[in-house]
């Protein structure tokens, strides 16, 4: 059965915030937050107001994987809402219509709804093929789309991606068919690069558009996998390349690199990428279209890939790093600092940090069996 999805999740489903009035007094707390917003905010007060709602779900002691999911969804809704405005713009100012239908797409955590705060963009188009004689005219209205989109973003505080991985750029807009034979091309060869640029794109979801422009360029990649043995070996040997934060004695270790003190350990980079690096190849080799990371357990497990126990174990270690990561940059923010990948060990009670070794070791354990396990011919 697939996984059911919280009542929660309504809040930010609309183009409207939601009205309060009739709240039970148990989410005062929350009901505040959002009259403190106001009923039309700015997108900018929108996503600065983001730790106010996150400190409001904290007090009502929702799990931080459903604080993640709405920290997701809120920034879904600020991307609606810019690309509903750069919409209404361009109409005004004599582009017309969008020429053909489209997709808008989030990638990476935003996609998998598992968004911390301060996320930067990642984004891409998919636009519904066309006329060869007409990719001047049509390519060029959809640039002019990402570019006022992405720019709103970023005048939001959701920041342009340093790696320029967004719509406003050629490599990440295409039709179908390019994606279609782009994805073809990357899967098709072993090489460092193109599977790095897999990565960044494989997890992705609609956040704006026709979802059936998304959904049918997944099924097309999905369908490659079976030939794509070398590229789904490279996406293996990187992923072994970012090893969990154990040492070979299985003790917590930091990998020391840019850290800010002795006792600060990377736990998006050495714990929670790890982790959704695993299963991203488990799910691939076995063809499956869940991109969440507790839907990819879920369905892993059901299909016959993924022991219980195991699944058991790697499900709790998504929730410890989730919650780890959250609760420290919730502090950060707190205190003037920006929210980033660290956590501070000291802390840490002594089991804490086994809670956290054993998250680890489990981490460690998908990495081997999405390293050699078979891919679905």
């Amino acid at each position: 059965m697939p996984r059911s999805e919280s009542s929660w999740r309504r809040l930010f489903a609309t183009e409207s915030l939601p009205a309060t009035e009739q709240w039970p007094e148990m989410l005062q707390g929350l009901r505040q937050a959002f009259l403190d917003l106001g009923p039309q905010p700015s997108l900018q007060d929108a996503k600065a107001w983001q730790l106010a709602l996150v400190q409001a779900l904290r007090e009502l002691s929702l799990p931080a994987y459903l604080i993640a999911q709405l920290i997701s969804d809120h920034n879904d809704w600020i991307y609606r809402h810019t690309l509903r405005e750069s919409l209404a713009e361009m109409a005004v100012q004599g582009w017309g219509e969008a020429p053909c239908r489209f997709a808008v797409l989030t990638l990476g955590s935003g996609a998998r709804h598992e968004s911390l705060l301060r996320p930067d963009q990642d984004n891409a188009m998919i636009i519904e093929d066309y006329p060869d004689d007409r990719h001047n005219e049509i390519d060029t209205w959809f640039q002019s789309l990402a570019e006022r989109f992405t720019e709103r973003l970023d005048l939001a505080g959701i920041p342009l991606c340093k790696g320029h991985v967004m719509a406003r750029w050629p490599l990440w807009r295409k039709s179908l068919s390019q994606w279609t034979q782009q994805m073809r091309l990357w899967t098709g060869r072993r090489l460092v690069r193109q599977v790095q640029f897999s990565n960044i794109f494989l997890d992705f979801n609609t956040v704006y558009g026709d979802p059936e422009l998304t959904e049918t360029l997944r099924s097309s990649i999905l369908q490659m996998m079976p030939r794509a043995g070398l590229f789904l070996d490279e996406m293996a040997e990187l992923m072994t390349e970012t090893p969990v934060a154990l040492d070979r004695f299985e003790r917590l270790v930091a990998d020391g690199k840019e850290a800010p003190h002795q006792q600060a350990l990377n736990l998006k980079r050495q714990g929670l990428l790890p982790l959704q690096s695993a299963l991203r190849l488990l799910a691939l080799k076995r063809q499956l279209p869940e991109i969440d990371c507790l839907s990819r357990i879920e369905a892993l497990q059901q299909e016959g890939s993924l022991k219980k126990t195991l699944a058991v174990d790697v499900t709790q270690a998504f929730h410890v790093f989730i919650t780890y990561l959250l609760e420290a940059q919730l502090q950060a923010l707190e205190q003037g600092r920006q929210a980033d990948g660290w956590i501070d060990l000291r802390p840490l009670t002594r089991q804490q940090q086994q809670t956290l070794r054993l998250a680890m070791l489990a981490v460690r354990d998908l990495q081997r069996l999405a390293a050699h396990s078979k891919t679905l011919s």
